[in-house]
């Protein structure tokens, strides 16, 4: 389909630590690509209705401070609760409350151990992003 998103980096300034992080919060996988500090992301399998592919590389400098001024993305979530957890167990930080979105769900933004932003979402039931 033209216009989506096929393709996305996760910058780090500790590539093994945050790749450690995502595997532990959303159980996604790590394939060595490249040079070393680089690995391609698989976030679930082909089956699934969201982005299956993405890369982690070793940031070239130092995180920027201030204001958002990135791509934000959202990963969808069998529970918010729960991921909420993971994250702090992780090394991550909570960044919002959860907030309620009418007739779709609950979502919240957090950090990774590398202050990268996400947000987490958890769809109503029934909701055609819905974890399943």
């Amino acid at each position: 389909m033209a216009n989506s998103v096929v393709h996305f980096e996760i910058f780090a300034s500790d590539v093994e630590r945050a790749r450690k992080f995502y595997e532990r919060v959303f159980g996604w996988t790590f394939e060595v690509a490249g040079p070393p500090d680089f690995y391609l992301i698989a976030t679930g399998p082909d089956t699934d209705p969201g982005i299956t592919h993405g890369l982690i590389a070793k940031r070239s400098g130092p995180a920027a401070q201030g204001p958002l001024n990135s791509f934000r993305c959202t990963i969808a979530v069998s529970s918010i609760l729960e991921s909420l957890s993971a994250v702090e167990a992780a090394g991550g930080k909570l960044r919002s409350a959860v907030v309620d979105i009418p007739d779709v769900g609950q979502v919240a933004e957090v950090a990774d151990t590398e202050d990268n932003i996400v947000c987490i979402m958890q769809h109503q039931p029934g909701h055609q992003l819905a974890v399943k």
